[in-house]
């Protein structure tokens, strides 16, 4: 009965949403209150409705009810409790039902906390969100039925798969579609722009929560996606440009894009055009991405489904919204004139070029993981496309936008003067260079990856420095005046600088890691020490175990330096027996300078084992820096301003008119 109730609740939510998109539509364009008002409520409702079905598919997966179509196929009596909860999500109807939950959270939170907005702007905004729910709840209820029944259900399950048996894995996609659907507010506040023809000042400072709360939520998403590949998959690499990777990368780089394009329409009232075209295909590119995981046109590990036809269903989705929004866009460009204008040294140039560079990587990361696709459909060529295109043609556009952060960081609004605004960073330059040249002369086979990656990595965190200590004053002041000030500045302001500190911390862990890491495989034979690097490394013994529900061979791995042990690893094969699939598990002796990993293959003939060795510099710094970007996302999203900004300038706006009267 729960079941039955959970699939009524999403045809309620799926009816809700058509009124969500229509309602107050035409309440706004009626200057109905109540109609408008409508909005509101019904994105609530949907919420709660939606809320219901995510937990009665919830209870089913917990209670092992295996008359259920998507628990059979996804769950078993064995599994722990976590991959069971887990589980509701590690499947494609699953997935969904969670991804029209989290739409229909963002539709209701724009109900709830957007009464800052004005109300023809927030009826317009919710009646978008509304209609993106209508296509999406039409995708789920007529092509992925979460809560189908089996009329005669076995005694147990067929096991998720057992590459999603993993605590990485099971936080990772909730992160992931907080950030993808995330992106749809962006797409809702742009297209409601253009319904009322008004982009503004107030409207950049509006649309900008809600992206860098996307955005967040996409940076610690990818992080943990691929933290999950480096330790789970035995590859030992931490990104493999795989297609899905991809996916959700590309509206990651449109998101800061347009993060940076939005501050030009708030601050200068410039970029119109362009910031409300990056919204559209922030969340365009969020729609690409579910397409590549959910269509079979493209294979890999993460990949949920494999149904043609689905993929048809999201590609008119595509085409309706985004073709929806282009036409309008482009009725629209007579009410996107720019009001501010400025020199080519300018704060505001520099933001435009960094936004040109994010979304020309962008589009080189998009042709490079669809040109396969391309290639098969119309010149009937099968091509693959791997990391060396895309480490070569999208790795410039890191590192100019690197050498910029700095620089456009102490740039004025407006126009410049250049030499003026360089002059506090050539002590910075020195540093940075001198870094790298110390680097050069450490290294042994004098890679210019490392000391260009440090140089790119410290160049931009000494910059991020000098950006905050540049807002508490002039040199003129004293020290002490200007340190307790740096307490005073806005939140945004840190958030800023520990972003783009994060940004830094991540060049420098991925160039050493690349130019540093050493690995070693062979066939190890049971008692007999090899070296890597500067350790000793020791298969003691190999054993068979039994898991909650997979059997194991475990090895048992010690590590020494000089005559002392650093580590003892445990890396593991793992057979699952319902699916009859092996996984690698990795064993990781983590540091902050290094990485330890040690991976166990098969057995050989003579006796021995496969077993591969890895010392990683840095790695860790990779996922810290992305913590430390998401971190520095949320302390800018903490600013008070974001929250009464635009309430007092209505206030502000309504208390001068009646002045005035």
């Amino acid at each position: 009965m729960i079941i039955e109730l959970g699939h009524a609740a999403l045809i309620l939510a799926f009816l809700l949403s058509i009124v969500q998109a229509t309602v107050p539509l035409v309440g706004a364009q009626k200057g109905w209150r109540g109609w408008m008002d409508a909005g509101a409520a019904a994105a609530t409702a949907q919420f709660v409705l939606v809320f219901y079905a995510f937990a009665a598919l919830t209870y089913a997966f917990v209670t092992s009810d295996f008359s259920v179509e998507l628990v059979l196929a996804n769950s078993h009596t064995l599994k722990p409790m976590l991959y069971k909860v887990s589980g509701v999500w590690g499947n494609h109807e699953g997935s969904m039902l969670l991804w029209v939950l989290i739409l229909a959270g963002f539709g209701a939170s724009a109900a709830w906390f957007g009464s800052n907005l004005p109300a023809t702007l927030r009826a317009r905004v919710l009646a978008v969100q509304g209609a993106v729910g209508v296509g999406f709840y039409a995708f789920i209820l007529f092509t992925s039925n979460p809560f189908t029944r089996v009329e005669f259900p076995p005694f147990d399950g067929g096991d998720l798969n057992p590459l999603l048996q993993d605590p990485g894995l099971a936080f990772h996609p909730p992160f992931l579609y907080l950030g993808y659907v995330g992106l749809s507010m962006a797409f809702s506040f742009a297209v409601a722009a253009l319904i009322e023809g008004r982009v503004d000042a107030a409207w950049g400072r509006w649309v900008r929560p809600w992206t860098l709360a996307a955005w967040i939520f996409l940076t610690i998403g990818i992080a943990l996606g691929s933290w999950w590949a480096y330790y789970e998959l035995g590859w030992g690499g931490y990104w493999f440009w795989d297609p899905v990777e991809n996916a959700s990368f590309m509206p990651w780089l449109i998101a800061a894009a347009l993060l940076h394009s939005a501050i030009v329409v708030e601050k200068r009232e410039s970029l119109k055009a362009w910031t409300i075209l990056l919204a559209i295909l922030a969340f365009g590119f969020s729609l690409i991405g579910t397409f590549i995981v959910r269509s079979g046109v493209l294979t890999s590990v993460h990949a949920f489904a494999t149904d043609p036809e689905r993929g048809v269903f999201i590609l008119v989705l595509l085409a309706i919204y985004m073709g929806g929004a282009l036409t309008l866009f482009a009725a629209r460009a007579n009410v996107l004139t720019s009001k501010g204008v400025f020199g080519v040294a300018s704060r505001e140039s520099v933001l435009v070029l960094n936004n040109i560079l994010l979304t020309v990587s962008c589009f080189v990361v998009f042709v490079g993981t669809m040109w396969p696709l391309v290639a098969e459909l119309f010149l009937d060529r099968k091509l693959s496309v791997g990391p060396p295109f895309f480490n070569t043609a999208f790795t410039p556009f890191m590192i100019a936008i690197a050498l910029l952060l700095p620089v456009g960081a102490l740039l004025p609004w407006k126009r410049a003067k250049l030499g003026r605004v360089l002059r506090p960073l050539r002590g910075a330059l020195a540093l940075c260079v001198a870094l790298a040249l110390l680097v050069w002369a450490m290294q042994t086979d004098r890679s210019a990856i490392a000391p260009i990656g440090v140089f790119l990595g410290s160049w931009v965190i000494v910059g991020a420095a000098l950006d905050i200590w540049h807002r508490t004053g002039s040199a003129r002041q004293s020290a002490s005046a200007r340190i307790a000030r740096l307490g005073r500045l806005p939140r945004a302001e840190w958030g800023r600088v520990v972003a783009h500190s994060g940004f830094g911390i991540t060049v420098l862990g991925i160039s050493m890691l690349m130019a540093w890491e050493q690995e070693d495989i062979r066939v190890a034979q049971i008692g007999e020490p090899f070296t890597v690097g500067k350790y000793d490394v020791t298969l003691e013994e190999v054993t068979q175990g039994q898991g909650p529900n997979y059997t194991t061979v475990m090895a048992q791995i010690r590590l020494e330096r000089g005559n002392k042990t650093v580590a003892v690893l445990h890396p593991e094969k793992r057979v699952y027996p319902v699916q009859g699939m092996p996984t690698t598990e990795a064993a990781i002796d983590n540091g902050f300078l290094r990485d330890l990993y040690v991976v166990i293959g098969d057995p050989q003939i003579d006796g021995g084992w496969a077993v591969r060795t890895y010392i990683k510099p840095f790695a860790n710094w990779i996922w810290a820096g992305a913590i430390i970007m998401s971190l520095g996302g949320a302390l800018s999203l903490s600013d008070r301003r974001y929250r009464v900004g635009a309430v007092s300038r209505r206030r502000n706006t309504s208390a001068s008119a009646q002045a005035a009267e």
